[in-house]
């Protein structure tokens, strides 16, 4: 009789092996998290980073065209699915050494030890990869224990328990990683709201609340609060700065490097200013624009200490992220180094502890967790620049359709905000049929600074369906192009159009 029963081959991994492996890596993963948080210690934050840096840019135009914001998704489910399979595979090769060796002990060593090198070496932090190392060690001796009965697979109990106690873990992983996340420092060390807003932000803040339309559908006011505040980054995983460490440093073509802290910054004068920032990588109609009241000091002065005769024509300027954006240094010195945002401190994601902020020109060029200035005698390609972007020149001219909303006499209100950099707006025009006739819309009063957006509203009676078209005319007197052109390469144009009904508030997209 032909004997069919499975022999257990000591050298060769099972199915359960390649469980155990698996297990291995999401609780090394879980590990990491629970002592580092959702930090950049965080064995998964530089493989994200990674990840961001080796995509391809007519792949990253794809997905911020197509996908959208939730792109981030994906790149971080990637990093996570690398993290993952790096430690499954150090677990992979102690069970091999178990087996061939025939000494568990020798391979939950080798695996443990090799798992902590690596998280080590992606996170520069030798200590909390420990966290990373010991799980990983701990689910590797469990699938290399001797059988329960010998000659054979280990049992599929052991694998259920084991699945079970995995996901156990990575849930009490979880809760210390949010507790890590959440107690890396003080407001004041972190960013955010720390206090009393000064009197003069104050101020500012309330003029323009008293300037503000009084608007039924639901339009953001003139100031836009830190929860409000669009934000967009190359990588998931902000630099965790504190004041006491920052410095900005003049590099390239300067008579000499000059490196200032965060004390010598706040002995220059300080101004507060409203400024309107927008993504050049937003929807026509998208919500990537916003204004907060920034306190700061002038970049100017600096630059005329460490380039006095002015011959550099252009700069690069550098983020503690690896980002880094190329423009020339007349527009740079327009710009303001800030450390505050509506009276508070920067938070973190807004780019604590300073950023630059620069009028009238596309977010991206508003470079957060600042840490260098690089003069440069010829033009060099940013970091969007290197991926096909033209976003560094000045903002496009935009009205935005955010709010139709029927009133309580019958009356349709259609509103919302409108930009244009430096340029300021002068008035928006409202079509409601089309486009065949024009009505001016009513404008919120302009707030100071040069660099501000402002609310427009118009009221009308509707019959019947409208096809709704708003357009801006800035400060110079030049109409908003009506050519539509997606965000890529250098920022969406177009008039918004949208088709309303006044028994439906909240209209149907054109």
């Amino acid at each position: 009789m032909t004997d069919t029963i499975t022999r257990y081959v000591p050298d060769q991994l099972t199915r359960s092996d390649l469980l155990f492996a698996l297990l291995s890596g999401l609780v090394g993963v879980a590990g990491s998290y629970a002592v580092a948080g959702y930090t950049r210690q965080f064995v998964v934050a530089p493989i994200d980073a990674l990840v961001v840096r080796a995509t391809p840019g007519p792949v990253v135009a794809f997905m911020i065209e197509n996908v959208g914001e939730q792109g981030h998704l994906l790149h971080i489910a990637l990093s996570f699915a690398i993290a993952v399979g790096v430690l499954a595979g150090t677990a992979t090769v102690g069970l091999l050494v178990a087996r061939r060796t025939e000494r568990p002990v020798a391979g939950v060593l080798f695996a443990g030890l090799l798992a902590w090198g690596i998280v080590a070496a992606i996170t520069l932090e030798p200590l909390l990869a420990l966290g990373g190392g010991l799980p990983v060690a701990l689910f590797t001796a469990v699938g290399a224990a001797p059988a329960a009965t010998p000659g054979h697979d280990p049992s599929r109990r052991r694998a259920l328990v084991s699945g079970a106690s995995a996901l156990g873990f990575v849930a009490v992983a979880a809760g210390f990683g949010r507790l890590v996340s959440g107690g890396s420092g003080s407001a004041a060390e972190s960013g955010g709201e720390d206090g009393e807003v000064d009197e003069e932000v104050a101020t500012l803040m309330t003029e323009a609340e008293d300037n503000s339309l009084d608007i039924e559908g639901d339009v953001p006011g003139l100031v836009s609060t830190f929860e409000e505040f669009y934000n967009v980054d190359i990588a998931e995983f902000d630099p965790d700065l504190s004041a006491e460490d920052w410095s900005l440093t003049f590099t390239g073509e300067v008579g000499e490097e000059r490196e200032i802290n965060f004390e010598d910054l706040h002995e220059m004068p300080t101004e507060r200013r409203f400024v309107t920032l927008r993504c050049v990588g937003e929807d026509l109609n998208g919500h990537k624009l916003d204004t907060a009241v920034w306190t700061g000091t002038p970049i100017e002065p600096l630059l005329e200490e460490v380039d006095p005769g002015g011959e550099c024509g252009c700069a690069m300027v550098r983020a503690e992220d690896d980002y880094f954006v190329q423009f020339p240094v007349e527009a740079l010195e327009d710009g303001f180094l800030a450390w505050g945002m509506n009276g508070q401190s920067l938070p973190q994601s807004h780019g604590y502890p300073v950023r630059v902020l620069i009028p009238g020109h596309w977010g991206e060029t508003n470079v957060k967790w600042l840490s260098e200035i690089e003069l440069l005698e010829e033009e060099m390609d940013g970091y969007w620049e290197e991926r096909g972007w033209h976003g560094t020149g000045p903002v496009n001219t935009v009205a935005k359709l955010w709010s139709d909303t029927t009133l309580e006499n019958g009356n349709m209100e259609l509103a919302g905000h409108a930009y244009a950099g430096t340029r300021g707006i002068e008035r928006v025009e409202v079509s409601t049929n089309g486009g065949n006739t024009w009505t001016d819309a009513e404008l919120s009063e302009p707030l100071p600074g040069e660099d501000v957006w402002r609310q427009w509203r118009h009221e009308f009676e509707p019959d019947e369906s409208h096809d709704v078209v708003v357009r801006a005319i800035d400060g110079e007197g030049a109409l908003q192009p009506q050519e539509e052109s997606g965000s890529f390469p250098s920022g969406a144009s177009g008039w918004v159009s949208k088709t309303v009904n006044p028994m439906d508030s909240m209209g149907e997209s054109a």
